[in-house]
C-alpha cells in the first residue's frame, strides 16, 4: 500500500524524465564501489563538493544534512548522535552507531565513546557516508541505528601542493595542508589541519591537530593501500547554563560555570587494504589495522568531579573473498578478526563537597575504579545478491559475531574507598567487581529486495536485525551494592520500505521504517545496570532534489518519528518511565531546506534553514524545548590560478537556541547555541 501511495504522488513529468548521467557512488554497504541507486537500503553521501563548502568547524554541521540525523554539539568538538533514534547518552549511547574510517571501524568493540567523532578527520575527507538503520551482514556490533563511514582520499585524489588559512570570531584560526606526489605504480599524500578556538563561551576554547597519510602500491593486478590517521585534541570544556530558558540570554549563554573541566585526548590508526591479483574469478581483500587512543578528562557533571583517565590498544584484520557464481549470482564471505587491551581509572582528588551532604558522604577521595579489559571478536558472514530478470534484485545475508571479555579488577572488589573503608551503612557509590569474563554470541540475519520501476526508479524493502554486545562500562563500572551485571546484547529489528530516483533533473529518497529494539540497557532507580527495557522507533524520511535550471538546485530533506518506551518502570535520578511515552531528547521532526546557486563552474552559494522540532526534556514528558530553526549561508569562489576565497555564516538571523537541551534534578540546563558567526578562508592548491 505504500508504494503505490507514494508512486501516486508524484508527477507524471518527473515519472518520464531521462535517468541521470551519472549516479552517485558508494561503498559502506558491501565496502565495495556501487551505485547508491542499487542498494535496498538508506544510505546517503556527502561528497567533496559540499564539505569543501560547508568547511565544518565541527561534524555536526556536515552531518545534519542527512535526513534522520541530529548531532547535538557539546562543548568544543563534543557531540551526541541521533541516527533513526533519540539523542543517546549513558554508558551505552555510542554503542547504537558504528563509526568507521575507510570502511574500518575507529574503535574497538566494547569501548566506543559518545565523542568519539574528534577522532576522525572529517573536515578534509572525500566523503562521508551515512547509512542509516542496520546495515548489511558485512558489519555487526554497534550497526544498529545507523553507521557513518568518512573516506578519506587516496593519493591519487589529493592535490599536488594545496594550503588555506581561515578565521573567524574568538580568536578562532584554521590552517589547512595537503600534497601528493607518485605515478600509476607508487603514490603518496598527506593532509592535515590545525586549529585553535578560543572559545566563545568563557574559558573554553580548544587545540586540536589532525593528520592523514596515505600510500599505494600497484604491483601488475594486485594493489594495496595503507593509511595512517593521527589527532590531538586539548579542549577546555564548558559545562550546562541553568534555568528555564537561559539559552535565550546573552550573558549566561557565554558562562562556564565549570572553567576547571578540560579534555585531552590522542588517538592514532593504521589501516591498510590489501586485494591480491584475483584467481579464478574470486576477488579477495585484507583489511589490517591497529589503533590506539588516550583520553583524560574531568567528569564535572558529577558530585566530586573525579578524573577519567582510559585508553586501548587494539589490532584486527577484515577479509572477504567475492566471486560471480553464476551471471546473476554474486556471493561475499569473509571473516573478521580483533584483538583489544582497555583500561579505565576513576581518581577523586580529595573529598566531595559540590552536593549535598548524602550524596559527598558516599563519593570518597582516592580511587574510585582502575580495571583492564583484554577483549576479543571473531565474526563470520555471508552475503548474496541475485537478479531476476532486468528488474528485480534479492540480496540476504546472515552474521555471526561473538564477543569475549576478560575483566581484571586492580582495586579492592565491592564499594569501599581504595583502602576498603566503607562509606557507611549503605556503602560507597562506587562498585567494583570482582575478577570475570563474559561472552556474548549474536546472529543477525539481513534480506533486501529492489524493483526497477523504470529506469532511474527503484523501490525496495529490506528487513534485518541490528545488535550491539553491552559496553566494557556498562558491565564493570557499577554503582552500590551491584557485584554482577548480567547484561544481554542489545537488538534491534527493523523493517523498512522505499523509493529511490535519480533523474535528470530530480533525484529524491523515500523511506519508511519500523524499528523494535528489546534488551535496552539502563540503569534503575536502585543504581542497577539491567538489560530489559525495549523501545520503538517508526518514521518517513525524506530527501529531494531538484535541479530547475543548471545553475540553480533546490534541496529538501528532513524526517518525521516517534520514539517511544515499550515498558515502564522507575529509573536512575527520580524519573519514572510510563510506557507510550516519547523517549526524550527525540524531536519528531527535523528538517532541512537549501538553495544551491552555481553561477560558473568557480562559484558555489548555498543557503540553508534548518529545523529541529520540539522534544521532551524528560521521561516522564513533563518539560519541553520549543525547538528551533538556523538559516546559515556560505560561498565559495575559485580563480583560475588556483586561488579560492570562501565566506561562511552561521546563524545568520542571530537565533538564540539550544545544541542540547535538558531537564534533571529539578532544573532546565543547556549546552547553548552560538549567535551570528562569519567565518573566512582564503586558500590555494595546484593540481
Amino acid at each position: 500500500m505504500v508504494l503505490p501511495a507514494l508512486l501516486a504522488v508524484l508527477p507524471p513529468a518527473v515519472l518520464d524524465a531521462a535517468p541521470a548521467g551519472l549516479e552517485e557512488i558508494v561503498v559502506t554497504a558491501t565496502r565495495q564501489p556501487q551505485p547508491a541507486l542499487e542498494t535496498a537500503l538508506s544510505l546517503s553521501a556527502i561528497d567533496a563538493d559540499a564539505l569543501r563548502l560547508v568547511g565544518s568547524t565541527h561534524h555536526a554541521e556536515s552531518l545534519n544534512r542527512v535526513p534522520g540525523v541530529m548531532i547535538q554539539r557539546g562543548s568544543g568538538q563534543e557531540s551526541l548522535t541521533a541516527i533513526r533514534s533519540p539523542v543517546l547518552t549513558g554508558a551505552g549511547a555510542c554503542g547504537a552507531f558504528l563509526f568507521l574510517e575507510n570502511a574500518v571501524p575507529i574503535r574497538p568493540v566494547g569501548f566506543c565513546n559518545v565523542n568519539e567523532l574528534f577522532e576522525v578527520n572529517t573536515e578534509q575527507a572525500r566523503s562521508i557516508e551515512v547509512l542509516r538503520g542496520p546495515g548489511t551482514a558485512l558489519y555487526g556490533s554497534n550497526a544498529m541505528h545507523g553507521t557513518v563511514n568518512v573516506l578519506q582520499p587516496s593519493a591519487s585524489e589529493l592535490p599536488a601542493r594545496a594550503a588555506s588559512l581561515e578565521a573567524g570570531p574568538a580568536d578562532y584560526w584554521r590552517v589547512e595542508a595537503a600534497a601528493a606526489g607518485g605515478d600509476e605504480d607508487a603514490g603518496y599524500g598527506v593532509h592535515g589541519l590545525y586549529t585553535d578556538d578560543g572559545g566563545w563561551r568563557d574559558d573554553a576554547g580548544y587545540e586540536e591537530a589532525k593528520l592523514n597519510g596515505t600510500m599505494s602500491i600497484r604491483r601488475d593486478a594486485a594493489t594495496a593501500r595503507f593509511d595512517l590517521a593521527a589527532t590531538d585534541l586539548d579542549q577546555q570544556t564548558a559545562g550546562f547554563i541553568f534555568g528555564q530558558g537561559a539559552y535565550r540570554s546573552d550573558e549566561l549563554s557565554e558562562q562556564n560555570l565549570n572553567p576547571e573541566a578540560f579534555r585531552e585526548a590522542h588517538a592514532v590508526r593504521l589501516a591498510g587494504l590489501v586485494e591480491p591479483a584475483a584467481e579464478d574469478d574470486v576477488a579477495v581483500e585484507f583489511r589490517p589495522y591497529f589503533r590506539t587512543s588516550r583520553m583524560e578528562f574531568l567528569q564535572h557533571f558529577l558530585v566530586g568531579k573525579p578524573l577519567e583517565r582510559n585508553g586501548q590498544e587494539s589490532l584486527g584484520l577484515m577479509s572477504s573473498a567475492a566471486w560471480d557464481a553464476t551471471a546473476d549470482t554474486r556471493l561475499v564471505s569473509g571473516l573478521d578478526l580483533e584483538l583489544a587491551r582497555s583500561f579505565l581509572v576513576q581518581e577523586q582528588d580529595g573529598p566531595a563537597t559540590d552536593g549535598p551532604p548524602a550524596a559527598n558522604a558516599i563519593r570518597p577521595a582516592g580511587l574510585h575504579y582502575d580495571y583492564e579489559v583484554q577483549s576479543w571478536v571473531a565474526a563470520a558472514y555471508a552475503h548474496a545478491e541475485h537478479r531476476y530478470g532486468e528488474r528485480w534484485r534479492v540480496t540476504g545475508g546472515l552474521r555471526a559475531e561473538a564477543v569475549g571479555y576478560d575483566y581484571d579488577n586492580r582495586m579492592l572488589t565491592g564499594n569501599t574507598d581504595e583502602n576498603g573503608v566503607p562509606c557507611g551503612p549503605a556503602g560507597c557509590l562506587y562498585s567494583r567487581p570482582a575478577d570475570r569474563t563474559d561472552a556474548f554470541l549474536n546472529v543477525a540475519p539481513k534480506l533486501g529486495v529492489s524493483y526497477v520501476v523504470q529506469p532511474g526508479l527503484v523501490a525496495y524493502g529490506n528487513a534485518g536485525l541490528g545488535f550491539r554486545p553491552p559496553e566494557i562500562t556498562e558491565l564493570y563500572r557499577l554503582q552500590r551494592a551491584q557485584s554482577v551485571a548480567d547484561l544481554d546484547s542489545e537488538r534491534l529489528r527493523s523493517v523498512e520500505l522505499g523509493l529511490k530516483a535519480s533523474l535528470e533533473r530530480v533525484a529524491f529518497d523515500l523511506a519508511v521504517f519500523d524499528m523494535r529494539k528489546d534488551e535496552v540497557i539502563l540503569r534503575e532507580s536502585n543504581g542497577f545496570n539491567v538489560s530489559n527495557g525495549r523501545t520503538s522507533h517508526e518514521g518517513v524520511e525524506y530527501d529531494l532534489r531538484w535541479r530547475p535550471l543548471d545553475d540553480w538546485q533546490l534541496v529538501a530533506s528532513g524526517t518525521y518519528a516517534r520514539h517511544r518506551y515499550e515498558f515502564s518502570r522507575a529509573v536512575e535520578g527520580g524519573e519514572s518511565i510510563r510506557k507510550g511515552n516519547d523517549v526524550d531528547t527525540a524531536p519528531r521532526q527535523l528538517h532541512r531546506a537549501a538553495i544551491g546557486w552555481s553561477p560558473g563552474e568557480r562559484t558555489q552559494i548555498e543557503a540553508e534553514w534548518l529545523v529541529v522540532g520540539e522534544y521532551y526534556l524528560d521521561a516522564a514528558n513533563a518539560h519541553r524545548y520549543p525547538g528551533h530553526g538556523l538559516l546559515n549561508v556560505r560561498g565559495r569562489w575559485q580563480a583560475s590560478s588556483g586561488w579560492w576565497i570562501a565566506l561562511r555564516l552561521t546563524n545568520a538571523l542571530d537565533r538564540a537556541y539550544a545544541d542540547r537541551a535538558d531537564f534533571a534534578f529539578g532544573d532546565y540546563r543547556y549546552f547553548p547555541g552560538r549567535g551570528r558567526a562569519l567565518f573566512a578562508e582564503v586558500g590555494w592548491s595546484r593540481d
